[in-house]
């Protein structure tokens, strides 16, 4: 499968509408066999993601590991291309935009990765990594950039005086304090925070969590947050996505996606976070997927979930014709006819009360 080439048809900057907005991402990674590593398949990691990011909200991206929540990520920002769909910021095409143009707009968005050792430079100190974009981009002098570094330390709550060390005199958390950091040197006005907090124990991630918000409030930002840990998601979302095997499943506003779930696949994810009341805890029942997550190499016809889904069991059991389950894909909508009033991707939605 080749890249779908066409000239980008940019909205006036600034233009009305979200910040972020993409189109039918599909991402597809090729698989090579044989004597001359010719191409003999796909491995379809995103499959037809749309989604929208609106400035100063947070957007939680979540799902199991391997779903294609990262690459996601990574498409937003155009560090990889897509091999279909668009992405557009603030009116703008961003999805084919090479050289100057888009070290330009580079500026405006920023990743925190998941490793904050493995993104530093283990022969920089960090003065020299958070100094780099400044001078790349702004053409600051030594003086300006040393006091522009000051203070990006100062707002992730380290000290200027830490700008000799290199990252392995640093903590796990202090290294992300860092990241962050050096994704707010160019002042950008989105963030994609890919597992930012995942690598580290406990108790440092509340402190990066509440960072992270305070930002947020201060500077205006808006963040793409991806984590597979649910509880954390619903800290600090405004608005949160489910994936599953390279696609969007469930969209919803964070109260309404966490109370009461409508795909299959969410409520199995909600009925594994454990809950803060022993009483309620004890009595509550989980759902447990059973199978394999399918290759994404091979995906399941029609809908992707339906080889684990206990709903589409439930309902055979009781004499349901659940053939559009095999036939049809479902289409991620609002299905007025279930009750459910957010966007779900399930012929069988039924929205649950979480317990």
């Amino acid at each position: 499968m080749t890249d779908v080439a066409h000239d980008p048809v940019d909205a006036p900057v600034g233009a009305p509408g979200p910040l972020l907005r993409a189109s039918g991402l599909v991402k597809d990674f090729p698989i090579r066999g044989g004597v001359f590593s010719r191409t003999v398949g796909f491995v379809s990691a995103v499959a037809g993601v749309s989604l929208d990011v609106d400035k100063g909200e947070t957007l939680g991206l979540v799902g199991e590991s391997g779903c294609g929540k990262s690459t996601t990520g990574r498409l937003l920002l155009n560090l990889i291309p897509p091999t279909m769909g668009e992405v557009l910021f603030d009116g703008q095409d961003i999805s084919r935009m090479k050289g100057k143009r888009l070290a330009e707009m580079r500026r405006r968005f920023q990743i925190v990765f998941q490793d904050p050792y493995a993104s530093l430079n283990p022969r920089k100190t960090v003065g020299a990594t958070l100094g780099e974009p400044l001078k790349v981009h702004f053409g600051l002098d030594q003086s300006a950039i040393d006091e522009r570094v000051a203070d990006l330390l100062r707002t992730v709550g380290l000290a200027p005086e830490h700008t000799n060390r290199f990252p392995h005199e640093f903590s796990g958390g202090q290294r992300q304090r860092v990241g962050i950091a050096r994704a707010l040197a160019l002042e950008p006005e989105l963030i994609v925070l890919d597992e930012p907090v995942s690598a580290l124990d406990v108790s440092i991630q509340a402190g990066v969590v509440n960072l992270l918000q305070r930002l947020q409030d201060d500077l205006g930002l808006a963040y793409v947050f991806i984590a597979h840990d649910l509880s954390v998601v619903r800290h600090i979302s405004t608005r949160v996505a489910v994936m599953y095997l390279g696609k969007i499943v469930e969209t919803g506003v964070r109260s309404e996606l966490y109370e009461h779930p409508a795909h299959p696949y969410t409520q199995a994810l909600l009925s594994a976070i454990p809950l803060p009341d022993p009483a309620r805890e004890k009595g509550r029942s989980r759902i447990l997927l059973t199978g394999d997550v399918p290759s994404p190499a091979d995906p399941p016809s029609g809908c992707r979930f339906r080889t684990r889904c206990w709903r589409k069991r439930e309902l055979e059991d009781a004499g349901v014709d659940t053939s559009a389950c095999v036939e049809q894909e479902p289409l991620l909508e609002i299905r007025p006819s279930s009750e459910v009033d957010h966007p779900v991707a399930c012929h069988f939605a039924k929205q649950q009360a979480v317990v």
